[in-house]
Order: structure tokens, then C-alpha cells, then sequence
């Protein structure tokens, strides 16, 4: 980073994402400004900063006043099913705000943008950064779509994509583990898609990762691979015994489903720097960090 100082200051976009929220709960938050939108009515946010990331005049305003040395966005929206459902919105949220956000950013804020693994559909072999996106969902056309608009216009950004992150979300609901605990506990019926297969991290270890790129002087596109590719079906079972839910699911196909799934997607690295080392899978590391006590694992 070529205004690198030794605490940088930090602006947050989407910081109620999983990602954003778990970058909030680390040490290093207290170099970070969090903002979240003016709806948010979780107490945790309650002295956040607001802002709509689709409104052209609060982003004027904001960086007329303020010049942050890193913005992280981490925001936007994930949902599937519903960008699918409404593609004219996803691509207001999902596009048309970086583009916003791209006239006005300072130039001397270096931008570094979480992008997915959904950019891409279905491979046997690792997808690495020089591999061309080819999404089969809206989300995934909105993702690619904002990566390119970022990178053709500043030479300094990062764009960094990730896979499935498995941890604590900031309402209880979402993400991997939180939705399988709420909907076990409130018995409401679950389905796991069989043959969807994903790169899965541990959410602390991906916010750790991110933090570390975006201080860092790396540009251009990075993954963030992980040691294992696992299906979603023997996750769900893993997470189910991990947290002892003793929740009961159904299953359903890729071709059976209203929003399209990938297939098979690895994530991998053309690199060999400090930063492409993969993060352990979470069938494969299980830390003091998560739950107190794990249940025997075959």
C-alpha cells in the first residue's frame, strides 16, 4: 500500500456480512470504521456509522469529508434465490453501487472488494485467478460484473474471492452453522443441496486473511483456497454432530432447485507468497476458538 502507515485507517462496508462482522470481532477492529445500512436494528450496531451504498449523495458527502487510507467492502447482496428473483435490484445493490462508489472513492483510498467463489459454476480442477469467470446465477454475474468495473478503473484495488465461510453471523440466522442452530432449534425443515461441492473455511480464519491482504501491498485478484472441497451435504452432517443439533434434513438436487448451484467449485492459487497458503477446512482443524466442547468426529 503505498500510503501504508503503521495504523492505517480502515472504513468497513457490509460489516453485518458474516465476513464483516467477524473482521469486527477481531483485535485488529479497533483500527476499523463499521458501516452498515440506516436499517439495521441489531444493538451491536447501534454506534456503527450509517450509510446506503446506493445513495450517490451520501457517498459524495462521505468522502468529500473523509479520506480513509483502506475501504473494505465486504457488502451487498448474497442471497441466491432472491438476486435470481430480482435481478434489476441485485444489480442496483450489487453493481451499480461500486460503480457509485468508484467516481467518488479518493484516490489515494485503496479499495480492496470481497468477491465470491460463485463467479465461477462447476470444474474438476482448482479455479485459479487468471481463470475467466463464468456464473450461472444472477449473484454470480453481479459479483463478476463489480470485480471487473473495480479493476479497470484503479490499479491499486484487490479483489479477493472466498468460499463458504462457517461461523457466527451477527443475527443468529445466517451462514452455514447459524442457519442449520436457528432452524433445528425453531424446527422449521431444511434442505442441503447433495451435489453442490465448495471450498469451506472457518470465518475466523478467512476475516484473519483478508485483514492481512487488504494492509498489505498485494493488487489485482487473489483467492483465498482452502486444504479441502467439500459436498454441502457432508458439511450440514459435520456441522450437525460439531455443534450437537441433532437437526434432520432433507436433501435435493442442483436440477431440482428455483436459483441455480454450481457444481463443483475449488478454489485455488496461481501463487506461492505468504497469502497462498490454503486455510484449513473445517472438517479438518477444529479450534478453542469455536465451541468449547466438540463432540467425537468419525
Amino acid at each position: 500500500m503505498s500510503n501504508c502507515q503503521s495504523d492505517p485507517s480502515i472504513f468497513l462496508f457490509g460489516s453485518t456480512s458474516i465476513l464483516g462482522w467477524n473482521m469486527m470481532r477481531m483485535d485488529t477492529a479497533r483500527h476499523i470504521t463499521p458501516f452498515c445500512n440506516p436499517y439495521t436494528k441489531n444493538e451491536t450496531c447501534a454506534s456503527w456509522r450509517r450509510l446506503r451504498i446506493e445513495s450517490n449523495e451520501e457517498l459524495q458527502r462521505l468522502f468529500t469529508r473523509e479520506q480513509p487510507d483502506v475501504l473494505i467492502h465486504c457488502g451487498g447482496i448474497c442471497d441466491v434465490e432472491k438476486c435470481q428473483q430480482n435481478p434489476e435490484w441485485a444489480w442496483e445493490i450489487n453493481v451499480k453501487s461500486v460503480e457509485r462508489l468508484l467516481r467518488v472513492l479518493p484516490k489515494r483510498t485503496r479499495l480492496v472488494y470481497c468477491s465470491s467463489d460463485h463467479v465461477f459454476r462447476d470444474s474438476l480442477q482448482a479455479y485459479k485467478e487468471n481463470d475467466t469467470p463464468d456464473p450461472i446465477s444472477i449473484y454470480g454475474q453481479t459479483r463478476a460484473e463489480a470485480e471487473k468495473r473495480i479493476l479497470a478503473s484503479r490499479e491499486d484495488a484487490l479483489v479477493i474471492r472466498s468460499a463458504l465461510a462457517i461461523g457466527p453471523s451477527i443475527n443468529g440466522r445466517t451462514g452455514h452453522l447459524d442457519w442449520l442452530t436457528y432452524r433445528s432449534k425453531n424446527r422449521l425443515p431444511m434442505t442441503i443441496v447433495e451435489d453442490e461441492y465448495r471450498s469451506a473455511v472457518w470465518i475466523e480464519d478467512l476475516a484473519e486473511r483478508v485483514w492481512r491482504l487488504a494492509v498489505s501491498t498485494v493488487v489485482g485478484i487473489r483467492h483465498i483456497p482452502a486444504t479441502h472441497v467439500v459436498s454441502r451435504f457432508r458439511l450440514a452432517q459435520f456441522l450437525n454432530r460439531y455443534a450437537q443439533l441433532g437437526a434432520t434434513f432433507a436433501t435435493a438436487r442442483r436440477k431440482d432447485l428455483k436459483a441455480p448451484h454450481p457444481g463443483r467449485i475449488e478454489l485455488g492459487t496461481k501463487y506461492r507468497d505468504r497469502f497462498a497458503q490454503p486455510l484449513p477446512s473445517p472438517l479438518r482443524k477444529i479450534t478453542t476458538r469455536h465451541h468449547e466442547h466438540v463432540p467425537h468426529l468419525t
